[in-house]
């Protein structure tokens, strides 16, 4: 056990030193919830080391501190153990002896002490206790409310439910479940099953159903934004900020005659996306390279103008296209770039990355998308914007802003919030726009 734990603290120094995303790791189901939870609590651990240390350690000490910490007093792990694996792995890493004996003594105080008490106020205590930053925590408090931002806060730690989706266009929900042995397991809107707790999402990638392309993975709250775009067959859909691809695989899923192009800014990622695309066997999906915020862009005017409008021929120019939305995309999909307060659970590294700074900055970043991509949608047709942060910066001021400078545009319905009524559903917020002369 030893191996995983070594994995796990060089994921865990990996991204507090590079910024790399744990889930991306590939570590087996033990090193994965060891990583992810210490993440997860990776402020708390820290509060709990202070009133334990003098001095903080250095970060490689401090990192399997936290590690024995989380065994001790959040997994089904025996305290002895945790604490010999811990000293073993000071000394696997060359930390030295010293820390090695620092490791030994802090977390045999901690098995003697005991969970520390926490700060009596409350912004601070709920800081603390569910490992969310101060300056978030008193945001949450101003825009939700005291209570409701200590059970947002408490959100954060709990694990996602994992969900299986279907390809609907190879085989059924209740088919796939019984090939891959989730008998009786919840299917929701008839392509998603959830996955049990003791079933990792490692063991079912080697199943040859998924390597044939008979399911995914993906959360149902794409499926609640993506029926905001009111799809119907034949129509021209782009997917604008599209990697890593899971949305434009479930609409080409439910529907073979929609014709997606799905864009992004990095062609590393969109590479993966069209394994993807590949793997599930989905040959309506069309990628390209494109930053939507390049002036002129020439790839998108040159990929909309091959889209043949009603009536009309295969080829427009880019100055005839200017005046002729009946020539552009009839629906557009705007998953932005944003701050992932909505998902933190699932991706707990997000949270340390930001500052009040820049959720400002992503909220400019957001509307200039907006705004550049709307201009090439359809007279008559629907744009839907959403983000995986339900933080008004985000969501509906950047809407609001957007719709008072540019009339023409309508919102279509309420905004949704996926993730509001049922817990198993991820954080997203989305809202539909239409353009209407």
């Amino acid at each position: 056990m030893l191996t995983e734990r070594e994995e796990s603290y060089r994921v865990l120094l990996l991204w507090q030193k590079e910024g790399a995303f744990i889930k991306e790791s590939g570590l087996s189901p033990f090193a994965m919830e060891l990583a992810l939870g210490v993440c997860r609590r990776h402020l708390y651990l820290e509060y709990f080391i202070k009133t334990l240390t003098k001095k903080m350690p250095s970060l490689e000490v401090k990192t399997v501190l936290e590690m024995g910490l989380f065994q001790m007093f959040f997994m089904d792990v025996p305290d002895h153990a945790a604490i010999n694996t811990s000293v073993e792995l000071a000394k696997s890493a060359n930390l030295g002896d010293g820390a090695a004996r620092l490791v030994n003594a802090v977390l045999r105080s901690a098995r003697r002490t005991g969970e520390p008490a926490l700060p009596p106020q409350r912004v601070r205590r709920v800081s603390i206790e569910n490992s969310v930053p101060e300056w978030i925590v008193r945001r949450w408090f101003d825009i939700y409310g005291a209570d409701a931002a200590e059970a947002i806060a408490k959100s954060t730690l709990e694990r996602p439910v994992e969900w299986v989706r279907v390809n609907t266009q190879k085989s059924s929900a209740p088919v796939v479940a019984q090939k891959i042995g989730l008998h009786g397991a919840s299917i929701l809107y008839d392509r998603y099953i959830e996955l049990p707790r003791d079933v990792g999402v490692k063991l079912l990638l080697a199943l040859p159903e998924f390597v044939k392309g008979e399911f995914s993975f993906q959360n149902p709250s794409a499926f609640e934004v993506v029926k905001l775009l009111d799809l119907k067959p034949g129509l021209k859909v782009w997917d604008a900020c599209a990697a890593p691809g899971g949305k434009s695989a479930l609409m080409a899923e439910m529907d073979s005659s929609l014709e997606i192009f799905a864009s992004d800014s990095s062609a590393a990622r969109l590479e993966k996306m069209q394994d993807l695309m590949n793997r599930l066997g989905l040959t309506n999906v069309k990628t390209e390279c494109i930053d939507v915020l390049a002036p002129n862009n020439a790839n998108l005017s040159s990929l909309v103008c091959s889209l043949p409008p009603e009536g009309g021929h295969a080829h427009v120019s880019a100055k005839a296209l200017s005046g002729q939305r009946s020539s552009k995309f009839d629906r557009i999909l705007l998953d932005v770039p944003c701050s992932n307060m909505g998902v933190i659970a699932r991706r707990p590294e997000s949270v340390y990355r930001l500052t009040p700074e820049s959720v400002k900055e992503l909220s400019e970043l957001q509307y200039r998308i907006l705004e550049n991509a709307s201009k090439f949608l359809a007279e008559g047709g629907r744009l839907v914007y959403a983000t995986c942060s339900p933080d008004p910066m985000e969501t509906t001021q950047v809407i609001n802003r957007f719709v008072k400078a540019h009339p023409e545009f309508v919102k279509a319905g309420n905004a949704i919030l996926p993730g509001k009524n049922d817990p198993r559903l991820d954080g997203f917020f989305a809202q539909a726009l239409e353009y209407k002369k």
